[in-house]
């Protein structure tokens, strides 16, 4: 008897702990799935990543955390090296394997235009990290499409305000044969007149191109005041490069695709007197108190560094500032695609790195030109110049 009543109880025990368990595993959230595609490798990989960086920094403090409202975050991120046909494969995987409810990314223009027709019609939003302004404009036709990054067309502004200041109005450009390139060159031929500035050169350049002597050379002979270079990777670190070996001294001004110390780094005492619009992160010590961004930048830039002893970049902040936007909507929205994508488009006063931002039904973008400031490299730092 007292062996049955052993048997009986331990049963019981057994049955109470199967039923433990089953609830526990019931009682476990289903992980919200965010897709990441950057360039992690290839010529952009100074862009793409900081932010794969950023992105599994903010997705691990988010699950210490408790993750968002108990349900754990789990990223799935891709590397597209650049190259459009790998974005658009890696967006239909994230979207039919992973079944992420978001993509943050791609890095570039062109890549970021190659993956938002997928989104688009699997009605999921997508969070480009990439400047080209064509990427949520109009925001009619890109309904399920964000950015994190300035446009284009503001750091156009920006730079075209600077020169309209110090009296400077014939410029030579020089652009990237990328998406990113063709989208700038748009914005300083379109905004020239606007601003009293007459664009005396065109130039063109590939993205692996080793030697810009020949474009650079057809400058020299033109009565430009200053150049301005619109490209990302090692490229415009080449074009300073080649200027000063063919001792064109007049200005050059590159785009914020530029903004980073890696592009200090590979220009050595090329970059000396340099000057760009960048985000304020660049020189975040040097802003006032007063300014809301400066506490973000900082505490940014101190995680980053903490976790990858190295500074945090403009790039990184893009994705930075679309893992906290996107958090906020989660919270709000939960699972369901179609109330995350509202939640973003009425994201109002977000302080992120890369600005502050208002979005709208209009405005899938939510910044303006105050974003960027005009900085200049100086001893190997950027310095403010405005």
């Amino acid at each position: 008897m007292k062996s049955r009543a052993s048997l009986v109880l331990v049963a019981v025990i057994m049955a109470g702990l199967i039923c433990f368990g089953a609830a526990g595993a019931k009682a476990e959230k289903k992980p919200y799935v965010i897709g990441g595609i950057f360039s992690i490798t290839g010529p952009a990989s100074y862009l793409g990543e900081p932010e794969r960086n950023t992105m599994e920094m903010l997705a691990a403090e988010l699950n210490a955390k408790g993750g968002i409202k108990g349900n754990p975050v789990k990223v799935v991120i891709y590397d597209d090296e650049g190259d459009v046909t790998k974005a658009r494969l890696h967006a239909e995987k994230l979207l039919k394997k992973d079944q992420a409810l978001t993509i943050i990314g791609p890095s570039l223009t062109h890549t970021s235009m190659a993956v938002l027709p997928i989104t688009q019609q699997a009605k999921t939003p997508l969070i480009s990290c990439a400047a080209g302004i064509g990427i949520t404009s109009p925001a009619k036709e890109r309904v399920w499409t964000f950015k994190t990054a300035q446009t284009d067309a503001m750091a156009v502004s920006r730079i075209y305000q600077y020169l309209k200041q110090h009296n400077l109005t014939k410029v030579a450009i020089l652009t990237v044969s990328t998406g990113f390139g063709v989208s700038g060159k748009e914005q300083l031929t379109k905004q020239a007149e606007e601003y009293g500035i007459q664009v005396v050169a065109q130039e063109v350049f590939g993205e692996k191109d080793t030697d810009m002597t020949p474009q650079l050379t057809k400058i020299r002979g033109t009565d430009a005041q200053t150049v301005i270079c619109w490209g990302t990777g090692p490229a415009p670190a080449l074009v300073a490069k080649n200027m000063k070996q063919l001792g064109v001294t007049i200005p050059l001004i590159q785009s914020h695709g530029a903004a980073s110390r890696k592009f200090i780094e590979l220009a050595g005492d090329a970059a000396d007197g340099i000057m760009m619009p960048a985000g304020k992160l660049v020189v975040y010590p040097l802003l006032p108190d007063t300014d809301p961004q400066k506490a973000v930048c900082q505490e940014y830039d101190k995680k980053y560094q903490a976790q990858y002893n190295k500074p945090a970049s403009s790039f990184g902040g893009y994705a930075y500032d679309a893992m906290m936007m996107l958090a906020q909507a989660l919270e709000k929205a939960g699972a369901d695609r179609a109330k995350i994508r509202a939640a973003l488009e009425q994201t109002k006063n977000f302080v992120g790195v890369s600005g502050v931002f208002n979005m709208s039904p209009e405005d899938h973008n939510g910044l303006t030109p105050e974003a960027f400031v005009m900085v200049k490299i100086e001893k190997g730092d950027f310095k403010l110049i405005e």
